[in-house]
């Protein structure tokens, strides 16, 4: 029997050895396909870490929580004479100061427009001037070596004109002095008044190194005891202006890391103040000072007006919609404009208490009447102004730069603002300013809030002798 070889047997032996192939090639595909797919997590994770290492971090986490024992006294300084029908009283400023100088243990920084402690420049022999003297032979004692404290001030460059004697006999004593000309920087003056001591206490506030600001100006300030998570933050601002002090620095086109703050008004350090929850931060001015996170001075405002709900009250020695240094003229309304807006939208109650004295610029007196002709009951808009004038006799009349409310705060239903800045534009552009923004709204405790121990020392002064309103036939020339 033969045996028969199919004429297809070799061709269906070579189209089974080719598909054995195909098939192999196509499971080689699949599997790199498949380690591919795999990969694809790995490799995003990958660079989800490498994101996070290089970006830079959050200016906040909720973690931010400072747990110090912190505690705010609010503060003022009454001038001789001046007095209340009312039970609302603080420590005065010139005890918080003493306060400070004798829990300083190893450092001290001062920030401060002009030092003016003694009476000798003004060469009227006053006797009130003894709590400034005392105030510049403590700090001169704790400038000393021996007591193993740095005392650090940043001071505005002096012009030739003002005095310098006190700086000088602090820095004869052991003290670092720095002069920074913000003149040349910005076009403004070193503004700021605050102290920081141990980096664990601070005070901020309107009243000036000068002996009339504890006895003979009106000044509101507040001093925040062991919170060394403000006192940081504070220290931060400090630093800027210790920096610029150095002969030859400009201010940096981004500041370095070591300056910028967790903290801001979208952020706010998260913090037990006198005992209950709260909020607070720091804001500064101008703007190229702010390092990254570091909310300004003047958004710092318009966001607490903007916030309010039912009140807006304000204390400021000067209020002017313009840039009152600048030539030519500008007109600047931020802050007015504001006003005028949550008066109008939210019909939230505005008051402005500002100062009527012998160097307040009559042009800013048509200003406020114009704020407080937006004033229409039918309408529900309440916006009202008066003058604050701190009355003198003739011996009182005869120190210069005196008798007058020096203050610069903003309290609503909310929160408490307590600033170093007059209101003008400049203030908030050119000049190197700070505050203290706190909130309680959440607070648990009986004792009254910042913001309510602020508001009440607004409507002592609203209701007082000392205040009248303004309106269409207000005359400058009578009432200051």
């Amino acid at each position: 029997m033969s045996t028969r070889m199919s004429s297809d047997g070799p061709y269906e032996k070579l189209v089974s050895v080719k598909m054995s192939r195909e098939e192999m090639e196509q499971r080689y595909q699949a599997q790199k396909y498949y380690r591919i797919v795999l990969l694809i997590p790995t490799l995003l994770l990958s660079l989800m870490v490498l994101q996070t290492l290089l970006l830079p971090r959050p200016l906040h986490t909720h973690s931010d929580v400072c747990t110090d024992p912190c505690r705010l006294v609010l503060l003022e300084s009454i001038p001789e004479g001046l007095d209340f029908n009312s039970s609302t009283t603080n420590p005065s400023i010139y005890q918080a100061w003493l306060n400070l100088i004798g829990e300083a243990q190893s450092s001290l920084d001062i920030a401060s427009f002009y030092w003016t402690l003694t009476n000798k420049d003004t060469h009227t022999h006053e006797p009130t001037a003894d709590l400034g003297e005392h105030i510049l032979s403590e700090l001169t004692r704790l400038s000393k070596k021996e007591s193993g404290v740095s005392v650090r001030i940043a001071v505005s460059l002096p012009q030739e004109s003002q005095p310098q004697e006190d700086i000088n006999i602090l820095s004869n004593a052991g003290a670092d002095v720095r002069k920074v000309n913000m003149r040349e920087l910005t076009s403004g003056v070193l503004h700021t008044k605050f102290w920081v001591v141990d980096k664990k206490h601070i005070y901020i506030g309107s009243a000036n190194m000068d002996w009339r600001s504890l006895t003979q100006v009106k000044e509101l300030g507040a001093v925040v005891y062991n919170c060394s998570c403000l006192a940081e933050d504070l220290g931060k601002i400090f630093e800027a202006y210790w920096y610029l002090g150095e002969p030859g620095k400009r201010i940096p086109s981004h500041w370095p890391a070591s300056y910028s703050t967790l903290f801001n008004k979208d952020a706010p350090l998260q913090l037990p103040l006198n005992g209950t929850s709260s909020t607070a931060y720091l804001s500064s001015s101008p703007p190229a000072l702010c390092a990254d996170g570091r909310t300004q001075d003047l958004n710092a405002i318009l966001s607490v007006i903007d916030d309010a709900q039912r009140f807006v009250y304000i204390s400021v020695m000067n209020y002017l919609p313009t840039m009152e240094f600048s030539q030519p003229k500008r007109y600047w309304a931020e802050i007015d404009t504001q006003l005028r807006r949550v008066a109008y939208e939210r019909r939230v109650r505005v008051r402005l208490l500002i100062s009527c004295w012998g160097s307040t610029q009559p042009v800013m007196i048509p200003f406020l009447r114009s704020l407080a002709s937006l004033s229409d009951p039918k309408g529900k808009l309440d916006v009202q102004v008066k003058l604050f004038v701190v009355p003198a006799n003739p011996r009182q009349k005869e120190i210069p730069y005196a008798r007058v409310n020096h203050n610069k705060y903003m309290v609503t239903d909310k929160v408490a603002y307590i600033g170093t800045s007059n209101w003008s534009g400049d203030y908030f552009m050119h000049t190197a300013g700070s505050a203290l923004v706190v909130n309680q709204t959440s607070a648990q405790s009986t004792d009254p809030t910042v913001q309510e121990q602020l508001q009440a020392v607004f409507e002592r002064d609203w209701d007082s002798a000392y205040s009248s309103p303004v309106n269409q036939h207000t005359d400058f020339n009578i009432v200051c």
